[in-house]
């Protein structure tokens, strides 16, 4: 049975998730995750793509991720094309480095919008890798936050949600504890 087309639109916005195949690592080292960053630095230069937030763990990765011209097919083909041979070349492996296709989640709301922006970086904090997510190296979250500053990564478009695009209620929204969260809208925030 053929596989369903996936939806796509000049300005779609999707949270991808990559996993690696039989959920193995496909980062192994500082240097894997730093490969990873320059195939992505790359394909956004070559693509023009937003990304939005990212989180690279140790057995997948998260990215939220606006299109402008180029389907997202095309992005994530080219994107895990390459590192699959560089981490292939690298550790001496033939074979499938992720576990079929990407997954997609087409991102049609506001609330969305933000929902996964703190999914992503919450990411290490719910695997309990680590206690905060500024302490997690390989997302965007430190961008965000301003302790760092990733061409990679635009954050306009998620902290254009808070009054004047207060970092500092962006921090609060991802690092309210899930118990202390009240059901709310972005009218509220």
């Amino acid at each position: 049975m053929p596989r369903k087309p996936r939806v796509w639109y000049p300005g779609a916005t999707y949270h991808v998730m990559c996993r690696g195949n039989h959920r193995h690592n496909i980062f192994r080292d500082e240097e894997d995750y730093q490969s990873y960053l320059l195939i992505l630095a790359w394909a956004k230069k070559s693509y023009r793509f937003l990304l939005h937030s990212y989180c690279l763990m140790s057995n997948h990765v998260h990215l939220h991720l606006e299109t402008s011209d180029m389907d997202i097919s095309k992005i994530m083909k080219l994107i895990n094309m390459q590192y699959a041979v560089s981490f292939n070349k690298k550790y001496n492996f033939v074979g499938h480095l992720f576990q079929g296709r990407f997954r997609d989640e087409l991102i049609k709301t506001d609330n969305y919008q933000l929902e996964i922006s703190r999914y992503i970086h919450l990411n290490p904090v719910d695997a309990h890798i680590v206690e905060h997510p500024l302490d997690y190296p390989w997302s965007s979250y430190s961008v965000y936050m301003g302790v760092e500053t990733d061409p990679l990564v635009t954050t306009e478009k998620i902290l254009a949600y808070f009054p004047n695009s207060d970092a500092s209620l962006y921090k609060k929204y991802v690092e309210t504890p899930r118990q202390d969260r009240r059901k709310s809208t972005l009218n509220d925030q």
